[in-house]
């Protein structure tokens, strides 16, 4: 029986693995220019933490975190999401209250989700999270971040900022019982997964995918006309600042997020390049959110963005790298042990060169196909009259130069011009 990965969970090969650390190294740097500092969270939580924070009655919640007891007892869960990990370390730490923190995350997250491309049960996030800052101006950095980014991969033209606001808790109460009150007169209409969540958590009907259920949508009430009024200057204020920098965004008043932390600001980055799985980064505002976990009264923005979904927008146009600079190859056991040596002389007198060296037995033709395969544009050859003489014959892959043989106390000049 062969053993293979557990369904939805990804295996990352090297050319996807690449891509990925493209995408976070190119993160890390926009991140790093607004002033945004690393943290680490571990996989583990306690249970407690995401049904306070995410909300009992959320899909997540109710149906797909990994959750199990450990050998004391204690329901743990592998975290789902980001932003609650981060509250429990600056809680924990004293990073919150009074304080204004920018930080940013990486690593993986665990959904029991049905899989699909661009959908894993584990699947890679990035996420930013900033405290201590109330107003629209912080919005409109998180955005102004997001967009950076996207223009330094390359992949703006593909990506669409759709936003809204779904106000204070008041409000969003009063728009509840409005929208209840209309769902429930086509209540025999709604697809089965709205219906559950109409007892449960009717915003989230408003996320629904469903064509015949969106129909319906279209004459349900808007939550924009239930906004309070700091929540509608808070927003006009964000929307004005984007406009002052350019950053384009369609208001789209279904945005609700399916955790029930947020409040005023939501937004998503969408794309039409990857069918059904159109969201590649969203977040917003969750003022509540530290309090509601045992903190003190803290306000918060942050977002997550989802590599997986972000490398396949990549993937088709990414250039890479080859796996080496300078392959050595040999013929005959005095060479080989030569070759090894050579190999690590090169990577201490010249660490930036990515060198691979041939190891076991191999005819020399077919160790130069590798060499060529590996992408090395020179080829360090010892054979047996090298190894004889202390020399080394180096041969260009990469054009049409005669190859030379030349001492090996030689060949760390031979190297450094050719590279430089």
């Amino acid at each position: 029986m062969k053993i293979q990965a557990l369904r939805g969970m990804q295996d990352l090969l090297p050319d996807q693995k690449e891509i990925f650390r493209y995408v976070e190294d190119a993160a890390r740097e926009v991140f790093a220019s607004y002033g945004y500092q690393e943290l680490g969270m571990p996989l583990l939580e306690s249970t407690h933490l995401f049904k306070r924070a995410v909300g009992e009655e959320t899909d997540v919640v109710e149906k797909e975190m990994y959750t199990f007891d450990d050998r004391n007892g204690e329901s743990v869960t592998l975290r789902p999401e980001g932003t609650a990990g981060c509250v429990r370390i600056g809680q924990q730490h004293g990073l919150l209250f009074n304080q204004v923190q920018r930080f940013w995350y990486s690593g993986p997250m665990f959904r029991y989700e049905r899989p699909q491309r661009g959908r894993y049960r584990q699947f890679e996030q990035l996420g930013i999270e900033c405290f201590g800052m109330s107003g629209w101006d912080i919005d409109a950095e998180v955005l102004s971040l997001s967009a950076r980014l996207w223009k330094k991969l390359g992949i703006d033209p593909n990506v669409t900022l759709e936003l809204s606001s779904l106000g204070t808790s008041q409000s969003r109460a009063n728009y509840r019982e409005a929208l209840v009150e209309y769902l429930n007169k086509v209540k025999s209409k709604l697809d089965p997964d709205s219906q559950r969540r109409l007892e449960t958590n009717p915003l989230r009907v408003l996320d629904s995918k469903v064509l015949e259920t969106r129909q319906l949508l279209q004459n349900a009430p808007l939550l924009n006309d239930f906004l309070d009024d700091e929540s509608k200057q808070h927003h006009d204020g964000l929307c004005g600042l984007l406009d002052e920098m350019a950053i384009p965004y369609v208001v789209n008043p279904y945005i609700v997020r399916g955790l029930d932390y947020y409040n005023k600001t939501v937004f998503e980055w969408t794309t039409s390049v990857l069918g059904a799985q159109g969201t590649v980064c969203a977040g917003g505002r969750y003022d509540g959110l530290v309090e509601q976990v045992g903190g003190k009264a803290t306000p918060g923005v942050g977002f997550a963005l989802g590599l997986d979904r972000i490398a396949l927008m990549l993937e088709e146009n990414f250039k890479h790298a080859s796996n080496a600079d300078v392959y050595v190859a040999s013929v005959g056991d005095a060479a080989r042990q030569q070759a090894l040596l050579l190999a690590e002389a090169v990577r201490t007198d010249f660490p930036g060169l990515r060198t691979i060296v041939h190891c076991g037995d191999g005819k020399f033709k077919a160790q130069l196909k590798r060499a060529d395969a590996s992408g090395a544009r020179l080829a360090l050859i010892i054979g047996e009259d090298e190894a004889a003489s202390h020399q080394v014959s180096i041969k260009s892959l990469r054009d049409d130069s005669d190859q030379v043989t030349i001492g090996r106390a030689d060949a760390d000049e031979y190297l450094k011009k050719f590279f430089s």
